[in-house]
């Protein structure tokens, strides 16, 4: 309440007729089942209330998670209060939750103002006239969503005869999917006010938004700014760069004001690897002439971007063209970066794009099983030339059909453009994961009826081929969208030729890692292999006496349903099995590297045919055994380290294909170089077969191209398969060296001798 206090002296020290804020920060929760009263954090949830006030064990450790879903099963309730003076209480003002998570009824002063049923939405609510002068009191009662859910899911049944909607009663709510359990995630329904509330004054005007459109003609660059306004007469918005000089004003008349500004010969915005990603800042300032009543702040990069879905001769391309130049496109998928989403820091944002940069990363893909990711995500990555390929908040489930759920969806779709749409990190905006994909080979349409499959199908045309491409063609122009990822299921040869894929052959298929080099799609937007995390993470969550596979705190830390198994039928398959579980542990991140790295090189090879690979996953959201190059905590495994070599600008790659051993040389560089190649063949022993060759390279900008080639039976009349493997070196006349090795057979089957 002191904290409070403090911050109305301060607002009361102020002009009125500036935009002003009262944080509410200072909250207290209770279940409403009990009496007794705890303090609560905002931003925050029920869970990590719950912990901080030592009323839990750690989610995380050991099997606590099944202990801990009583939680979900409750109402909670939150509830502040807040001082306010006469002058403040004449203004106009709006209660705003930047996030409510998720079936919330908010009460001002005893009088309920807000049902709130969408996690993604900002929930601004005009409440001038529910404020008084002095003590104000403010109330949240969460409700479950599993109540809300069968609900729904009864009200759906008795319209249409589906007991369940495909994908489960979880698609009736718009919460973050990964919330509910997937296969590297705990399940923690989580409840709470998990994004910053305030009160927000302002009399003469403020600034909504702001929508900037860009367009290149020539050398120059041509910016305009509509800004969305509150006004009373008299004002002026100005635009002034980041050094406070005026470049355009104008009186404001109307609601949207538009400025236009023009930059000769400007540095265009480029991704990691390519260039500088420059940024020109700019501020919005509303004034009356002698004080400023509200200001924004806008990064403009400036740049194109383009998806290009072209027919071709092998059935249809997928890839950017960033500045008109084609762009091979090298990252990974990302994930909510933890269970409970207010405990992720800035900081920890800084950490992962740093690592994603430091790989050699140009794009991550935010997916749709989670959240639009926080402001300071999304401007790092603008900062660090990281492309983002953006899913809408759905994954792996059927949509509901009724107009409440659809508009809901579009005030979500809304919200999230607005936010999004002015970073030069956006490159694309896709409608779903894999619901398409479920529709057409998960069985989803088994013991449906031709009607049922219609409304179904109906609903999901509305949303993902209607109400999500409209909102971004009319407030994201010239934004690229798809609607569902992949294109097309792994299962089916199409996907290899067409659009983008998710390829699973390895891992659910149980394919050998070998037919990565076969199985190369257009654009590869999902594939990977799980790694146990390093000793020091599992430490973390289980106690020395669960060192062991199959131990009650490894099998509640492996959410994939046969993942151990799968883990240990391909290390049998290419590598001998230790005994000591710590070298087991290592192992399995070297399996997880060997299978990745080998679908990378598989990838870039094949450019221009293929010109993008993303792995699954990037991060964890809790220590985990999952698909992750970086665990919760931040720890590297090996495959990260591998994967920074892997997507460097020039990737020199040794493979045996068609008969013959061959050295690529793959180039992402804008620019030709020159170098010298030297592959030799070394025993595991260390010693230097006679064969060795060296020659000058002159490598293509954006090529991928063979620059060594021997028919492998000649070269196995020398060397045997398992005693020798191929070194190459490339050393570039800019000083720079790239190195790789390749094995003519399993790790396995290595022998070392003299």
């Amino acid at each position: 309440m002191k904290r409070l206090l403090l911050i109305f002296l301060l607002f009361c020290s102020a002009a009125y007729s500036q935009v002003s804020r009262v944080c509410l920060s200072e909250w207290e929760f209770r279940n409403n089942e009990e009496n007794e009263i705890h303090k609560a954090s905002v931003p925050g949830t029920v869970h990590t209330d719950l912990l901080a006030n030592k009323l839990i064990e750690d989610p995380f450790y050991g099997t606590n998670e099944s202990a801990l879903q009583w939680i979900e099963e409750q109402e909670w309730v939150y509830s502040s209060s807040f001082e306010l003076t006469a002058e403040q209480i004449t203004q106009k003002a709006e209660l705003v939750f930047e996030g409510l998570d998720t079936y919330a009824d908010v009460y001002l002063n005893g009088q309920k103002i807000l049902s709130a049923d969408n996690m993604f939405r900002e929930w601004r609510i005009g409440c001038a006239g529910f404020l008084k002068e002095g003590k104000n009191s403010i109330g949240v009662v969460f409700t479950p969503p599993a109540q809300k859910e069968k609900t729904a899911s009864g009200e759906f049944e008795k319209q249409t005869g589906i007991k369940e909607i495909p994908g489960g009663n979880r698609a009736f709510t718009r919460k973050a999917a990964y919330h509910y359990g997937w296969d590297w995630s705990p399940r923690f329904v989580t409840c709470g006010i998990w994004k910053p509330a305030y009160l927000e004054f302002y009399n003469e005007g403020k600034i909504k938004d702001i929508e900037t459109v860009q367009s290149i003609l020539g050398d120059n660059a041509n910016l305009t700014f509509n800004v969305n306004c509150l006004f009373k007469t008299g004002l002026k918005l100005k635009l002034t760069d980041d050094a406070g000089k005026e470049i355009v004003s104008q009186e404001v008349n109307d609601t949207l004001v538009t400025l236009n500004t023009e930059i000769q010969n400007p540095k265009l915005w480029w991704c990691n690897g390519l260039g500088e990603p420059y940024l020109y800042k700019y501020r919005l300032i509303l004034t009356d002439g002698k004080k400023v009543i509200d200001e924004k702040t806008v990064n403009i990069g400036i740049r194109t971007i383009e998806l290009v879905r072209e027919k071709d001769k092998f059935g249809e391309s997928f890839y950017f063209r960033l500045n008109g130049v084609p762009v091979f496109m090298k990252g990974a998928n990302f994930i909510p970066t933890d269970n409970f989403l207010p405990r992720t820091t800035k900081e920890k944002y800084e950490s992962l794009i740093k690592d994603a940069k430091n790989s050699n990363f140009n794009m991550l893909r935010v997916w749709g099983g989670g959240i639009y990711e926080s402001d300071d995500f999304y401007n790092l990555c603008d900062e660090n030339g990281i492309l983002v390929w953006q899913d809408f908040a759905f994954a792996c489930a059927m949509v509901p059909a009724d107009k409440e759920f659809a508009e809901s969806v579009r005030e979500e779709a809304l919200c999230s453009v607005k936010r999004l749409r002015n970073h030069p990190c956006l490159a694309l905006w896709c409608g779903n994961n894999e619901i398409e994909e479920g529709w057409n080979n998960w069985g989803w349409q088994n013991n449906l009826t031709d009607k049922q499959k219609n409304i179904l199908r109906s609903a999901y045309e509305n949303i993902f081929k209607n109400i999500l491409p409209s909102v971004v063609s009319e407030y994201n122009k010239n934004a690229n969208y798809i609607s569902s990822s992949p294109k097309i299921g792994w299962g089916h040869k199409e996907s290899l030729t067409e659009g983008d894929t998710h390829y699973w052959g390895v891992w659910w298929g149980m394919e050998l890692f070998e037919v990565y080099r076969q199985k190369v799609g257009r654009f590869v937007s999902e594939y990977g292999f799980q790694g146990m995390p390093d000793m020091e993470t599992i430490s973390g969550f289980a106690p020395n006496s669960d060192f062991y596979l199959g131990s009650p705190s490894l099998k509640a830390h492996e959410k994939h349903p046969a993942g151990f198994e799968t883990i240990q039928k391909y290390m049998e398959m290419y590598f001998n099995v230790p005994e000591r579980f710590s070298d087991y542990v290592k192992l399995s991140q070297q399996l997880q590297a060997y299978s990745v790295r080998t679908a990378i090189e598989a990838h870039r090879r094949a450019k221009p045919y293929c010109m993008g690979t993303l792995y699954w996953q990037f991060n964890d959201c809790n220590p985990v055994v999952s698909w992750s190059g970086i665990d919760y905590y931040g720890n590297h495994k090996i495959m990260q380290e591998y994967v920074k070599q892997a997507y460097a600008d020039i990737l020199v790659s040794p493979v045996e294909e068609d008969g013959k051993i061959k050295v690529y040389i793959v180039s992402d560089r804008l620019t030709d170089t020159k170098g010298t190649l030297e592959i030799k063949f070394e025993k595991f022993s260390g010693i230097i077969k006679s064969d060795s060759y060296i020659s000058s390279v002159e490598i293509k900008q954006n090529s991928s191209e063979v620059f060594f080639e021997k028919d492998a039976q000649e070269v196995f009349k020398k060397i045997s398969r398992t005693t020798n493997f191929l070194s190459a070196v490339l050393r570039t006349d800019d000083g720079k060296i790239y190195t790789n090795e390749y094995l003519f057979c399993k790790p396995k089957e290595i022998q070392i001798v003299k």
